[in-house]
């Protein structure tokens, strides 16, 4: 917990401070948020699907399935 609470002091410290010099932030903050959102969002799915091995497997084996199908032979006629 301690780690969260540090982070969010550390930000709460760098906004107050961009206020104090009239500076505007470097991303527009809904912006950052979403990017944020998303960088956590694709931790959490890997570290889930690492935890679940047969879903990985069962994507892998999805994806050979619907690749698509070599092309006839044109000497055979097949």
């Amino acid at each position: 917990m301690t780690p969260y609470i540090l982070s969010a002091a550390a930000g709460l410290a760098v906004g107050v401070a961009y206020a104090l010099f009239g500076l505007r932030s470097p991303a527009p903050p809904i912006i950052a948020l979403l990017g944020l959102l998303g960088m956590l969002a694709g931790e959490t799915a890997v570290n889930w699907l690492r935890g679940h091995p047969a879903m990985v497997g069962w994507m892998c084996h999805a994806k050979t399935f619907h690749a698509a199908a070599p092309p006839a032979d044109h000497k055979t006629g097949g």
